[in-house]
């Protein structure tokens, strides 16, 4: 036990106050009498709203202030959406902890239709995830994909003052905000397969901190754990981004791990698929061999066009 409040690092975002909230009280109540602080650090993606991810620096620019001040002592640990996080972290940071995962698949939001092929030709999906662009036109190349971020009220304003005709949000995201009823629809992982490590949250904490670590390991999910290491070896095999179109999701049933992951171009034209099936204890090799799969079915356009 600390004998000072736990400081939590976190985005000031309502969903990352929300998310936050939820780890703090799960440590709590594995700690009893353990008193926490949070800490609001505001990112470079909390400052640039108008422009997406993959053109200003990709997923980092969600962790990069947060892992700063784990350095500095600032904080003791940083609360994150484990798909926000970079595929390699920092030397001397690590994620000591991953919670059971949510719902890991897209809502469908729209004030005109109930679901992707409800929407007339030439709609306009708002967007800035290259994966669920490159989906959206996969199986509807006939639609719009325009660029669209902010939160999920900011984005219904957007759509109901005309600016696109739908949007996809992480169903887990909306359910942590109590918004959930916000979705015409919930899309299936067959017809959008989610982004590495969606509907999972993560602590990270300075990989020496072994007081910080022991607080934190009664509230880890060993399953989603295992699931979020192969899904994150496939990403690291392609050396994957924000920067490039990837999906990737591991299922454990008993003893056995099957893991989906698919490649895409951005603009959907072309997409190379994997399915890889063994046992969860093998779960990085398992990813690793996937990811090189897909590499390997690209092979020139991988380095041409999407790196």
């Amino acid at each position: 036990m600390l004998n000072r409040p736990l400081r939590i690092g976190t985005r000031g975002s309502p969903m990352a106050l929300a998310q936050t909230g939820m780890v703090r009280d799960r440590i709590v109540a594995a700690n009893p009498g353990l008193e926490t602080e949070l800490v609001v650090v505001t990112t470079v993606a909390d400052k640039i709203l108008d422009r997406p991810l993959s053109e200003i620096g990709g997923k980092g620019l969600f962790t990069k202030e947060l892992e700063q001040a784990l350095f500095a002592g600032e904080v003791d640990v940083a609360v994150h959406s484990m798909k926000d996080v970079e595929t390699w972290l920092p030397d001397g940071l690590a994620i000591a902890c991953i919670l059971e995962r949510d719902d890991p698949r897209d809502a469908f939001l729209s004030p005109h239709a109930d679901g992707l092929e409800g929407l007339p030709v030439g709609a306009r999906v708002g967007t800035s995830s290259l994966r669920r662009g490159a989906q959206v036109l996969m199986r509807r190349p006939d639609l719009r994909v325009v660029p669209l971020r902010g939160n999920a009220n900011t984005r219904m304003r957007k759509l109901e003052a005309g600016e696109c005709d739908a949007t996809l949000l992480a169903l887990a995201g909306l359910q942590r905000l109590g918004l959930e009823g916000m979705a015409r629809s919930v899309l299936s992982v067959e017809d959008m397969l989610p982004a590495v490590a969606q509907g999972a949250l993560g602590i990270e904490c300075r990989d020496s901190d072994e007081a910080i670590r022991a607080l934190l390991a009664p509230i880890a999910c060993p399953r989603t754990t295992t699931a979020i290491s192969a899904e994150r070896a496939l990403l690291a095999e392609l050396d994957g981004s924000c920067r490039t179109p990837i999906a990737a999701l591991a299922r454990i049933e008993g003893e056995t791990l099957s893991l989906d992951g698919l490649l895409f171009l951005p603009d959907g034209s072309r997409h190379w698929s994997v399915s890889r099936q063994g046992l969860a204890a093998d779960a990085e090799r398992i990813g690793r061999e996937a990811g090189a799969a897909l590499k390997a079915a690209a092979g020139d356009t991988y380095v041409r066009d999407l790196k």
